[in-house]
């Protein structure tokens, strides 16, 4: 068969293509656009002084501060563990490398809520370490170590899991060739891995740091919403909301909608920058013979 031919027989009817643009440009608008719209139109409908007045508020500030103080804490240590396991698992061969794997798959499969049960059920009052802590005047749930440490549970997988693919494609010939021409383990990471990772790394950290800002439930369950000390963002969000205060919720919901689309807009340019990368690798290196 021709290649006129075989581009006819894959080629889908025009009709079709019309047809699942617009079921997904309608899916898109029913729940991606106009719930956001939704949001900043309620927010906004007091009009502008009323949705400043709503933010001019020690506890809104208290609960936007405390969610980017959370979010940026949590952060090098997703770095650290995520090029850690991604480097262990892509890099050697070793017994348990399975159970690693599983392991950081396991908060995509667990509840955020039993996360923070659990984490109740080992540090609360009642807990396996309750009376330890208790006696050591160390608090830890209802407090800002617990909201910290289920955060960090939460969104420590999303680092590894873009590392590894990368680093499993990029294989370890280069940082092979720099050790044998005597280069310390620090200087082969720093110049060679570091550059080679760093849009996979950039783009893990940008969704880490997205779950970080709007995780609730595993967050609710330790905080102990204590007004103006332990409630972030989205906890903020729900007291307003279940107080009928919907200006005020709405208003606090704007902020992490924009917190949102700034993550987006970051996310597409890593996205960008890793695809230019590509096809200029793509059009430097030679093609495979077959």
């Amino acid at each position: 068969m021709s290649a006129p031919a075989k581009r006819m027989a894959n080629a889908e009817p025009r009709w079709l293509r019309v047809m699942l643009i617009g079921v997904a440009l309608t899916f898109l608008f029913l729940f991606l656009a106009l719930p956001l719209l939704a949001v900043f139109f309620e927010a906004l409908a007091g009009g502008w002084s009323a949705y400043f007045a709503a933010l001019n508020n020690p506890e809104t500030f208290s609960a936007i501060g405390l969610t980017l103080f959370i979010a940026i804490f949590v952060l090098p240590f997703n770095v650290a563990v995520g090029i850690a396991a991604a480097w262990a698992i892509a890099k050697f061969d070793f017994r348990g490398k399975s159970l690693l794997i599983t392991l950081i798959d396991l908060p995509f499969a667990v509840s955020p809520v039993v996360v923070g049960m659990v984490f109740l059920l080992i540090f609360g009052a009642q807990g396996l370490f309750g009376s330890w802590l208790s006696e050591h005047n160390i608090k830890v749930v209802f407090a800002l170590p617990g909201m910290i440490l289920v955060t960090l549970f939460i969104t420590f997988p999303f680092v590894a899991r873009e590392l590894i693919p990368l680093m499993q494609a990029q294989g370890k010939d280069e940082e092979e060739a720099a050790i044998s021409l005597g280069a310390s383990g620090w200087q082969m990471f720093f110049r060679v891995t570091l550059p080679n990772i760093k849009w996979g790394l950039l783009y893990g950290v940008i969704l880490a740091n997205a779950r970080a800002m709007g995780e609730f439930g595993a967050v609710s369950v330790v905080s102990g919403h204590i007004r103006g000390e332990t409630n972030t963002l989205p906890l903020h969000v729900e007291i307003l909301y279940n107080e009928y205060n919907a200006i005020g919720a709405f208003a606090a919901a704007s902020v992490l909608a924009l917190l949102a689309l700034v993550t987006l807009v970051a996310k597409t340019v890593v996205e960008w920058q890793m695809r230019k990368e590509t096809e200029m690798l793509q059009t430097v290196l030679p093609p495979e013979k077959t």
